[in-house]
């Protein structure tokens, strides 16, 4: 999901802004039950947002290679995917990470669950005054977003970065109560993310969301600290693949997880559409399924 990755949560929070839907395929006989196309090959549909994203042609084309003919569904917003999904319009989709997986399932009691693995989008953090992390004076201010969600990551970041220590350990909810102030190296601030940008000469440093870098005259590469993907803090934001539970162990549908995840033309195409940004994972899936009853959890507890 590249840059809409860091503001998925929002999308889901907010009210739906539009919900067209263009490109569904209507080649197999039999929505979402994994139908036979003409050829006689096995048809998967996957639900995606943004087909025209370099990786998926690529993919496509090797998923035919192994005899699966793949029919993606374009969805033009975050919101419709994981309807279509629990109603059996589509096999799979991938367009999302375990947080927004998390909220999605407790909100419509579905049992939707991950398959596997595709990559995380590093949130960073930006100084134009420092040069790394170590730098950075102590009672100096940091600035992050004050969405919630955006700002529950980014306080992980600053955490990881020993800059913050939070109450809870960090979780997708944590939020600037959770900052224990006494034992954290700087002071945060929450501003608009898009107004951080133009307020970053008047912090230490800040937190940017990647729709908002190149807005701030910097590159992806100029971030001081990121999100660590072997951080257990960070694994609720990796993407993932997303199938009904009772299709969990279906094996065409890890075949197709595993041509994602192995196929080079894939991969570079993944690289190419993110600008670069985006780290491929190959996270076990019951890691993934264990952080997204965690994050349900901990989701369910802060109602």
């Amino acid at each position: 999901m590249s840059r809409r990755t860091t503001t998925i949560l929002a999308a889901l929070a907010a009210v739906p802004l539009f919900v067209a839907l263009s490109g569904c395929a209507t080649a197999s006989s039999d929505a979402g039950s994994g139908g036979e196309g003409s050829s006689g090959n096995e048809v998967v549909k996957i639900g995606v947002v943004g087909k025209s994203d370099e990786q998926w042609p690529a993919f496509v084309d090797a998923a035919a290679e192994e005899g699966i003919t793949v029919e993606l569904v374009d969805f033009g917003s975050y919101e419709q995917p994981n309807p279509a999904l629990t109603e059996g319009e589509i096999d799979l989709n991938q367009f999302q990470h375990i947080v927004y997986l998390a909220e999605y399932n407790n909100a419509s009691g579905s049992d939707l669950t991950p398959i596997g693995s595709t990559a995380i989008y590093p949130l960073g953090l930006y100084s134009t005054k420092y040069d790394d992390v170590d730098s950075i004076p102590e009672g100096e201010t940091v600035a992050v977003p004050n969405d919630a969600s955006n700002q529950a990551r980014a306080l992980n970041v600053l955490q990881q970065a020993g800059l913050v220590e939070l109450k809870s350990g960090g979780t997708p909810y944590s939020d600037l109560a959770d900052v224990d102030t006494g034992k954290s190296k700087v002071e945060v601030t929450a501003l608009e993310a898009a107004l951080i940008p133009t307020s970053l000469p008047d912090v230490a440093a800040a937190i940017i969301n990647n729709d908002f870098v190149q807005d701030a005259g910097l590159t992806f590469d100029d971030a001081i600290a990121q999100d660590d993907p072997e951080d257990a803090s960070a694994l609720p934001y990796v993407n993932v693949f997303a199938a009904r539970a009772e299709d969990a162990d279906n094996e065409t549908y890890r075949t197709l997880v595993e041509i994602f995840q192995t196929n080079e033309a894939v991969q570079k195409g993944l690289l190419d559409s993110s600008g670069g940004t985006a780290v491929a994972l190959q996270t076990p899936v019951e890691d993934l399924v264990a952080s997204l009853k965690k994050v349900q959890e901990d989701a369910a507890n802060k109602k």
